[in-house]
């Protein structure tokens, strides 16, 4: 599922809401994810999972197309771990 199929399926199932206001809503909902992540806070979804950033050390690596050794920089990562509701759905145990 894509933004804009979710927003349209939300708009759908509401629709006493205008899907310009959905579509606003899910923005909002999403950048405020963006933005704390950012700040390097954990955003959990209960029942869903958990958003968090990772720091990946500095380290040697090799380019595989010529075998080169290259440096790659430390840098932060997106990490998301289900929440137990979820993972319990997708093992079809809910």
């Amino acid at each position: 599922m894509i933004r804009s199929e979710l927003i349209q399926k939300i708009a759908d199932e509401n629709p006493h809401l205008y899907q310009r206001d959905v579509e606003r809503i899910v923005n909002t909902i999403f950048d405020e994810v963006t933005d704390a992540m950012a700040r390097g806070d954990r955003v959990e979804l209960r029942g869903f999972g958990a958003f968090s950033v990772k720091k990946r050390d500095a380290r040697v690596g090799r380019n595989p197309r010529t075998g080169e050794t290259v440096s790659v920089e430390e840098k932060h990562v997106p990490f998301f771990k289900t929440g137990k509701l979820l993972r319990d759905r997708l093992n079809g145990k809910a």
